[in-house]
């Protein structure tokens, strides 16, 4: 059941039993499309950009006391996962009054906003005003980063320690109907920490064992390392943890008409086993933490 909602931003369910401090949050399952949104590209192809199912997915983690945050609108409208500076000035039709810091992905269609919708789709046949992109900013990047620094700041106050699991889907690499664990070019999960940079290896390596003892190949930063959402949130030194989970769609979806496998209600139960595995660790972790201080 969802405990708090911002229509067509966010949603927020918060822990059910013995809540311990990890949140879990999905930036790009939104399918609720802005009906200003104005882009060119039909909605099929809008939709392949999505990480679908990501957060039911994850629904169950509430049991086991952790948050789970998702966003409602896509990331192919604004990108929650990506700086509020990081603009393409090739897509604005005046000056950006504010400042500016364009990543190499925003050059190639891919920042804040997409100039670019894969493989190759013009967004828009027309630049955007300031005006869009603010409101796009101020009622839908804002809030999401508010949600996600509210709720993280609150755990890490009273526990003293906090663990971010940062969740999204990639791209199987063979066809997707037909996709078998273990057999695709690309792993079955990918956990990004910023090469060592946003969380203890320790945090990691529950995540990763875990997965390879239900028989997953897991690879570390490769080829996702992370990016904003585990970036700006991260702070190991100050037990601030945060992990990018990337899951193989063709575990669990056809990529072509986006519904689920059989393999979806297996998947669903292993991070299950999952969650519950890390969410112990958290509660053994805050009450050494707790003791320490």
């Amino acid at each position: 059941m969802v405990s708090f909602q911002i229509p067509g931003v966010l949603y927020l369910d918060r822990p059910r039993g013995s809540e311990v401090p990890l949140l879990l949050d999905s930036p790009h399952s939104g399918a609720h499309y802005p009906e200003d949104f104005g882009t060119r590209v039909p909605l099929q192809v809008l939709r392949r950009a999505e990480d679908c199912h990501v957060d039911a997915l994850f629904t169950g983690a509430t049991a086991f006391g952790a948050t789970l945050l998702a966003a409602l609108f896509p990331r192919s409208y604004i990108d929650p996962n990506r700086a509020e500076t990081d603009l393409d000035p090739a897509l604005l039709a005046d000056g950006w009054p504010g400042r500016i810091k364009t990543s190499d992905k925003a050059k190639l269609g891919h920042g804040l906003i997409w100039r670019v919708c894969p493989p190759d789709y013009a967004m828009y046949d027309r630049l955007l005003s300031v005006e869009e992109v603010r409101h796009r900013i101020e009622d839908y990047w804002r809030p999401y980063h508010a949600m996600l620094r509210g709720r993280l700041d609150d755990l890490h106050q009273r526990f003293g320690c906090v663990y971010h699991l940062n969740c999204h889907s990639m791209p199987a690499s063979s066809t997707p109907a037909r996709a078998v664990r273990n057999t695709l070019r690309r792993a079955d999960f990918v956990l990004g920490d910023r090469d060592g940079q946003s969380c203890d290896g320790e945090f990691r390596d529950v995540v990763r064992t875990c997965l390879e003892e239900m028989g997953y190949q897991v690879r570390i930063n490769d080829p996702y390392r992370g990016v904003e959402l585990v970036r700006a949130y991260s702070d190991p030194f100050r037990a601030r943890h945060s992990l990018q989970i990337e899951i193989n769609r063709g575990l669990y979806m056809n990529e072509v008409t986006l519904e689920p496998l059989d393999g979806y209600w297996t998947l669903r139960r292993d991070l299950n086993r999952m969650v519950e595995r890390v969410a112990e660790f958290v509660r053994i972790t805050a009450r050494r933490q707790a003791a320490a201080d």
